[in-house]
């Protein structure tokens, strides 16, 4: 036999050898080559709204980054919670099916029981943006200012209504605690998202609605009253509404919201995703786009938003059971 003919043996061992390397180096190559095709962003909201408006806009930015398409893909119901709730549990954790990871992720779990876990169940990506809470009515409306719709409330307690995105969402629970505080009962009627809230204000189906800004155009367009708004401070684009704690309410809203993926990702996968993405945060164009929607970027790392959410999950739940939203 020549010398340099390897022996049975030695030719299974380097067999071995050569697919070992091979396993190895798969990971990497998959991190490498992705992504190889287009990218589904779950927005659980219906289309139309502010959230779908910031997304399609920020996808559209980290898509030529990504030198691949990202699909909105428009999956409302459960305040937010159905379309990252069902990614969860259904999607494979390889980078092709993100989502928009709502506030309610952290606050509807603690209010009824959910097939998934809002840490554990996720691949956190970073942290994006937050919200500009308003309260809005018809231009007709009888009234003014926020104070006349509470004084209405308290002679009619049940009676004056307001439409919401959903229970449990951040719309529904800033109204909910500013009616604890003035001691007055309202009439909550949840929708599935901003669109189909507007349309029912609009139509008249219901008296008032809260809501981040989707409703800006209307209030612009003159067909909408905005009579307060929940940040720290009053709105550059709104300077004359007053906000809750100008009116004495000590509340403020922003609800920030970031991207996620099912748990179990790949650490190089989600930094191609993150990079992407902060680009498109960090862009000239997606400025625009905040402004035009009155929101602050709220950027975290996939780490620093995870713990966030850890954090923001456990301190919700005093917030859920002073409210009597306690699951049972």
């Amino acid at each position: 036999m020549a010398a340099d003919t390897p022996t049975p043996r030695r030719r299974a061992l380097l067999k071995g050898a050569a697919g070992a390397a091979a396993l190895a180096a798969f990971p990497a190559a998959r991190a490498q080559a992705f992504p190889a095709r287009p990218i589904t962003l779950i927005v659980p909201w219906p289309a139309g709204g502010s959230t779908d408006r910031h997304h399609r806009a920020l996808a559209e930015i980290a898509a030529k980054h990504l030198g691949q398409q990202i699909v909105v893909q428009n999956a409302p119901g459960g305040g937010g919670t159905t379309g990252p709730g069902t990614m969860a549990l259904t999607a494979r954790p390889d980078g092709y099916t993100i989502a928009q990871f709502p506030m309610g992720m952290l606050r509807v779990p603690h209010m009824q029981k959910v097939p998934w876990h809002p840490i554990n169940d996720f691949s956190f990506i970073l942290g994006v943006s937050g919200y500009t809470f308003g309260f809005v009515v018809r231009a007709d409306s009888p009234y003014k200012t926020f104070m006349e719709y509470v004084e209405a409330a308290r002679k009619q307690p049940g009676k004056i209504d307001y439409g919401s995105t959903g229970t449990g969402t951040s719309p529904h629970l800033l109204l909910e605690e500013l009616s604890d505080i003035a001691k007055i009962q309202l009439n909550h009627i949840p929708f599935k998202g901003n669109a189909d809230l507007m349309q029912a204000l609009l139509g008249g189906h219901v008296m008032a609605g809260s809501d981040a800004s989707g409703w800006d155009k209307f209030v612009d367009g003159g067909q909408m009253r905005l009579l307060v708004t929940f940040g720290e401070r009053r709105t550059k684009r709104w300077p004359a509404v007053p906000t809750a704690k100008d009116l004495g309410f000590d509340i403020v809203g922003n609800s920030p919201y970031g991207l996620v993926g099912p748990k179990g990702m790949d650490p190089a996968v989600v930094k191609t995703l993150h990079d992407a993405f902060k680009k498109a945060i960090d862009d000239a164009e997606h400025a625009k786009v905040m402004d035009q929607l009155n929101q602050d970027v709220w950027y975290r790392s996939g780490d620093e938003y995870k713990a966030w959410a850890v954090a923001t999950f456990a301190k919700d739940r005093a917030l859920i059971e002073r409210l009597g939203l306690l699951a049972k």
